[in-house]
């Protein structure tokens, strides 16, 4: 039995992630801090499958030990699609940023995915059909204002990523690794990172992407041979193209 583990399923991309993939008949292992809402997601998968095997990993990915104790945990299990979706920004210059808010953001979205990237691909390197998935931001790409450190962050997820992904086709790997980068996408993420109770996309933003659009870009993704899958943050298309960075081989 194979499994698709989501990191960061209990709202957002990582919901409907959880949701699309279900659709397509593959088990599925979610992982978030808030139990009671993968407990509700679960709930709805398996009514709309029961023959679904759907667990539950309660896990505060900021915290170094229990992303080694969440990745031990799995290893009694097939896992063929790993999702590192967790991660969450910030919105401030980085002058007047919270600097504790900051250590945990970047533990999040730099350090807990390298964690499990770099344990995922050293168990599935040679597992055909085993795929890895990061998600980064159209901001993993570009530098706004009131949003340099989370960028930083998500330049780092891109360019490691992208990396990764040509070190292991250098070593003729099975393992096919792949970064989405989403733009403005409707999510908890804006309330996240500016502190606010709610926040209206519509009301606010004039393009954006729903949280289920993104899901299924996704599925784009990894049904393709391509290795980046973006959102042009200028048309809002979903594209699918070559790495970025520029990537010296040995070879």
């Amino acid at each position: 039995m194979k499994y698709t583990v989501i990191t960061g399923a209990s709202s957002g991309i990582g919901y409907e992630a959880a949701m699309a993939f279900a659709a397509r008949g593959k088990n599925l292992i979610l992982v978030a801090r808030r139990e009671n809402e993968l407990n509700k997601l679960k709930d709805t998968i398996q009514h709309m499958n029961s023959d679904l095997d759907v667990i539950i990993k309660k896990a505060d990915l900021s915290e170094s030990e229990q992303v080694h104790t969440l990745f031990e945990s799995l290893k009694e299990y097939d896992i063929e699609t790993f999702v590192n979706n967790a991660g969450f920004g910030n919105s401030s210059t980085v002058a007047e940023q919270d600097v504790t808010k900051t250590e945990k953001m970047l533990r999040v979205n730099i350090e807990a995915l390298t964690t499990l990237s770099t344990l995922y691909a050293r168990d599935y390197a040679d597992q055909e059909g085993a795929q890895l998935i990061n998600v980064s931001s159209d901001l993993g790409y570009r530098l706004v204002p009131n949003a340099v450190t989370y960028a930083a962050t998500k330049f780092y997820v891109s360019a490691f990523t992208e990396g990764l992904a040509q070190e292991l086709q250098d070593n003729e790997a099975q393992l096919k690794v792949k970064i989405l980068a989403p733009s403005m996408t409707e999510t908890e993420f804006v309330k996240t990172a500016r502190e606010l109770d709610d926040f209206s996309y519509s009301d606010n933003v004039q393009k954006f992407h729903t949280a289920k659009e993104m899901a299924q870009f996704m599925l784009e993704l990894y049904d393709s041979e391509q290795i980046v899958g973006k959102v042009n943050s200028e048309s809002y298309e979903f594209e699918l193209m070559d790495p970025v960075f520029q990537y010296t081989s040995r070879k």
